[in-house]
């Protein structure tokens, strides 16, 4: 359907050089949008042809706005935006400094806000819609063990999400958030192929039985960037399999 097509559309995707990123990335390529894939390594072995990469820290004060002036050089027509790069840094609530606090909260929170403040200004100065999507987590809904600078990162989020979706709804520029539950990426893998007592928890809690795979946030993202979500803004969309569905889950 032309509802659910990105065609004449680009799209500057963070964090896609592997994991959930990547696979949102491929995604929108797939749908018929142009696609910047980024990184703050090296660039991935394989990406779809006709897409471009920058490798770039999100950290520094001027990074976000740096990496949309690189975005839009290389794809001009850029209307999308994925915010996806974040990462875990925390310890127990008790040994946690302020080093750990502070890159959590520059790289899943300051980074996220400012680089939509450009990608915005951009559309603005052109006059031309567009559409967001924050990446946040069930975490932003639910607080786990030793996670206390993360959970509260994801749940800066979603109000994000839904402040900045009142914020740029009259310059008719969407923004969503999708929240992942328990996918299986470079930075869970880990310990899902090690804790097998603690992901048979999860394998009993998820309604549909099953760790979630990269490929699963890529449709969902997708489709709230596309035509399809024309009439949706300020949403956070929950892909975790019915994770966070029941309380106590299948024993």
């Amino acid at each position: 359907m032309q509802a659910f097509s990105l065609a004449g559309s680009a799209a500057l995707v963070t964090g896609s050089s592997k994991g959930i990123g990547l696979a949102i990335g491929e995604a929108l390529q797939a749908a018929g949008a142009e696609v910047v894939f980024h990184g703050n390594t090296t660039r991935p072995a394989v990406l779809p042809p006709g897409s471009a990469f920058i490798t770039g820290d999100l950290l520094g004060a001027d990074a976000p706005a740096r990496l949309v002036d690189a975005a839009l050089a290389a794809k001009p027509g850029l209307d999308l935006l994925v915010c996806n790069a974040g990462s875990f840094f925390d310890r127990d609530f008790l040994a946690m400094g302020p080093a750990e606090w502070e890159r959590t909260m520059n790289l899943n929170v300051r980074a996220v806000y400012f680089l939509v403040q450009a990608f915005a200004k951009a559309l603005i100065a052109r006059r031309r819609p567009g559409a967001v999507v924050i990446v946040s987590s069930t975490n932003g809904f639910q607080s786990e063990e030793e996670s206390t600078a993360y959970d509260t990162s994801k749940g800066a989020l979603v109000m994000m999400t839904r402040t900045l979706a009142q914020a740029l709804a009259p310059h008719h520029i969407r923004v969503n958030g999708m929240a992942p539950g328990l996918i299986r990426t470079p930075l869970t893998a880990p310990w899902l192929d090690t804790q097998h007592a603690k992901r048979q928890h999860y394998e009993k809690k998820i309604l549909l039985e099953r760790i979630g795979e990269p490929g699963d946030c890529a449709g969902p993202t997708a489709f709230l960037l596309s035509p399809a979500a024309a009439y949706i803004t300020g949403q956070i969309l929950v892909v975790d399999g019915g994770l966070t569905v029941g309380q106590i889950g299948r024993m």
